[in-house]
């Protein structure tokens, strides 16, 4: 069976297929509900062209990179991206975490403001670029162009380029028969798990399935953040080890005791392709060896997270960001409701600002 079927490779690939088709999921989940073929076909169909593009081309490069390490390995002898391997590991977390967070946000949003993100997606989708802008304002306007290919696309580039490390060292002590078979088993597997997810979304309530799938990719968002920092601290640490720290295994050489919170032997989610761990380590950020940065981190990430989110809500209450004097000072708030009894945000009802109205008519007839 060892000759046939790397357990290890299975795992390495099942992970990091999973992470990769958990947002693409989730992406084309709520494109379909929101933007279907029965609402804009045109919009939808460019949006869910975006997300499998970004998940194409991501894919075509990880191949092109792993050819690449595979001849250089060979040819020059030497691994040379092992040596920044934890940097760039930490370079794409970061950037990862980054883009789901601010997406998250938004996300949450959408059913409050249904019609208006299906404008604002198509203006986006069919906006000219602003070569006469400032340099800030054209990324700005290029990145919400484009979200929906940017997000799969650094996803599937950071979690390819991993797999391919991975099965690189592990492939060293298996024979070359055992890889091929695991690997198209892992893909297979992450793909249907990706494919639940995906049908159980569009059979959700929108609002349900916003919740949960924000929440969830937050969690994600969270452990990527803590791993950033972890691959950062653990690159200083190789270099000054003169070598890979990873392949001392779990025990003594293999982390930095100056910087370390605990450590385990066991449980490590990289040794041996990390079964169980390496999945927690991938949806979740599980580290066998903590550090004190990417301990910090995680509860920084939360805590910007809440507040946030309590500085969103304070400006959709009061119309202005906390200590920022509102521009409208003669201003009132109604409620709105629609025609099926049901409000299209969290609560009962949708406010409204109505400029110039006085408060007490409004009072009156409240």
């Amino acid at each position: 069976m060892p000759d046939v079927f790397a357990v290890p490779v299975f795992f390495i690939v099942f992970r990091e297929t999973l992470e990769t088709t958990i947002v693409v999921s989730v992406l084309l989940s709520f494109l379909k509900q929101q933007l279907g073929p029965d609402q804009d076909r045109t919009v939808y169909k460019k949006l869910r062209n975006q997300v499998w593009y970004g998940t194409l081309i991501g894919f075509v490069i990880c191949l092109i990179i792993g050819c690449g390490m595979i001849g250089a390995f060979y040819g020059i002898g030497s691994d040379a991206w092992g040596n920044a391997e934890a940097l760039w590991e930490g370079i794409f977390a970061l950037l990862a975490s980054i883009i789901i967070a601010i997406m998250g946000a938004a996300l949450l949003r959408v059913s409050k403001m249904q019609a208006k993100w299906r404008v604002k997606l198509a203006k986006a989708l069919e906006a000219k670029d602003n070569k006469h802008g400032k340099l800030g304002t054209r990324i700005k306007d290029w990145a919400q162009k484009y979200a929906m290919f940017l997000l799969p696309f650094i996803t599937i580039l950071r979690e390819g380029i991993e797999a391919i490390v991975f099965i690189g060292g592990v492939s060293l002590g298996v024979s070359a028969s055992s890889i091929p078979l695991p690997t198209v088993c892992g893909l297979a597997a992450g793909c249907l798990v990706g494919f639940i997810i995906y049908k159980g979304g569009n059979m959700a309530p929108l609002q349900f399935f916003l919740i949960a799938s924000t929440c969830f990719l937050y969690l994600v968002a969270a452990g990527l953040f803590s791993r950033a920092v972890w691959y950062f601290e653990q690159h200083e640490f190789n270099k000054a080890s003169g070598g890979d720290a990873a392949e001392n295994g779990s025990g003594p050489g293999s982390y930095d005791i100056r910087s370390s919170v605990w450590h385990v032997n066991c449980c490590n989610p990289v040794l041996n392709g990390g079964g169980g761990w390496g999945i927690f380590n991938a949806l979740l950020g599980w580290q066998n060896s903590a550090t004190y940065g990417s301990v910090i981190s995680y509860n920084v990430f939360w805590i910007v997270v809440i507040l946030g989110f309590i500085l969103l809500r304070f400006k959709e209450i009061r119309g202005h960001w906390p200590f920022v004097k509102s521009k409208a000072p003669n201003v009132a708030v109604t409620e709105e409701r629609y025609s099926d009894g049901e409000s299209s945000g969290f609560g009962a009802s949708d406010k409204k600002v109505v400029v110039g109205a006085k408060p007490a008519a409004v009072d009156s007839h409240a």
